[in-house]
C-alpha cells in the first residue's frame, strides 16, 4: 500500500517501465556523444571534446557543397511528399471503399515496396531509369523515393478511412454535394491528423534516404550521400553539426506534426 492508502503499482508494470527506460537511454545514447562532438573545438572526432566551438556549424554554412546538398534533398522530399500524399490517398480511397475483383492482391503489392530489400529496389529501379536515360535528374530520384513512401501513406490512410463515419459524407452529397466535393470538404478534414502524419513520414522516408539516391542521382548530390562521403573520405565534426541539424529538423516536423495535426472539423 502506498502512504495514502492506494495500492502501489503492479511489480509487472514497474518492470516494464524500467524497460522502457532502458530502451529509450540505449536509443538516445548516441545523440549524448554527438551533440557534444558537433561543438568541439578539435580539428577531428574527439569524445570529449577538448574544448568548445560553433566553428564546423560555421564551416557547414559556409560550404556552398553541403547547402546545395541540403537544398537539394529538401526540394526532392517535398516533391516526394506532394507525389506520394496524393497517389497513396487515391490509393487508399481506392482500397477500404472499393469493391472489385483482385483488390486484396493491389493491397499486397501497394506495400511490397516495405518488403522488398532497398539494395534489391535501387538496382532494379536503375535499370529502369537506365533505359528512359533518367539517372542523374532529379525527378528520378523523386519517383524513386515517391514509390517508397506510398505504402506509409496507404496505411497510415487506409487506417483512418476505416474508422470514419461515411455517414458525414453521405448527409454531405444528401444536401447536394458531389462524390468528390463531399471527400474534399468532409471526409479530408475530418483525416486530417492522419494526411499530416502520413506527409511527415513522406518527407522523412525522402529526406534520410541514401541508396536510391546513390543510384539514381548521379553527380546530385543529395544530403545523406554528401555525408556518406564525407564520413568515406574526410571524417571532421561537420557530419557531426549535419547529423544534429537533421535531429532538429525532424523535432521541429513533429511539433508542427503534433500543432496542425490536431483533428480538424468539417467544413461547412
Amino acid at each position: 500500500m502506498s502512504p495514502r492508502g492506494r495500492p502501489g503499482l503492479p511489480a509487472w508494470r514497474i518492470a516494464l517501465y524500467a524497460w522502457c527506460g532502458l530502451v529509450f537511454f540505449f536509443l538516445m545514447m548516441p545523440l549524448v556523444i554527438v551533440f557534444p562532438l558537433s561543438f568541439s573545438s578539435s580539428p577531428y572526432l574527439q569524445f570529449p571534446p577538448p574544448g568548445w566551438s560553433l566553428r564546423w556549424y560555421v564551416a557547414y554554412v559556409n560550404d556552398t557543397a553541403w547547402i546545395d546538398a541540403t537544398l537539394r534533398s529538401v526540394k526532392i522530399a517535398v516533391s516526394t511528399t506532394v507525389l506520394a500524399t496524393v497517389l497513396g490517398t487515391m490509393l487508399a480511397f481506392g482500397l477500404v471503399r472499393g469493391r472489385y475483383p483482385g483488390k486484396a492482391l493491389v493491397n499486397q503489392v501497394s506495400l511490397m515496396p516495405l518488403i522488398v530489400p532497398g539494395i534489391i529496389y535501387s538496382i532494379a529501379a536503375y535499370s529502369l531509369f537506365a533505359q528512359v536515360k533518367m539517372i542523374g535528374d532529379w525527378r528520378a530520384i523523386v519517383l524513386g523515393h515517391a514509390v517508397h513512401a506510398i505504402p506509409y501513406v496507404v496505411i497510415v490512410v487506409g487506417a483512418a478511412l476505416r474508422t470514419y463515419d461515411e455517414a458525414y459524407e453521405l448527409a454531405a452529397m444528401s444536401l447536394g454535394a458531389g462524390r468528390l466535393r463531399a471527400i474534399w470538404r468532409v471526409t479530408l478534414p475530418q483525416i486530417r491528423p492522419a494526411l499530416v502524419s502520413a506527409m511527415f513520414l513522406a518527407f522523412i522516408s525522402s529526406f534520410d534516404e541514401l541508396v536510391v539516391a546513390m543510384f539514381l542521382g548521379g553527380s546530385n548530390m543529395t544530403l545523406p550521400k554528401k555525408m556518406f562521403d564525407n564520413i568515406l573520405n574526410e571524417i571532421d565534426p561537420t557530419i557531426a553539426a549535419v547529423s544534429v541539424l537533421q535531429v532538429v529538423l525532424v523535432s521541429l516536423l513533429l511539433v508542427v506534426v503534433s500543432r496542425f495535426g490536431a483533428g480538424a472539423k468539417p467544413v461547412g
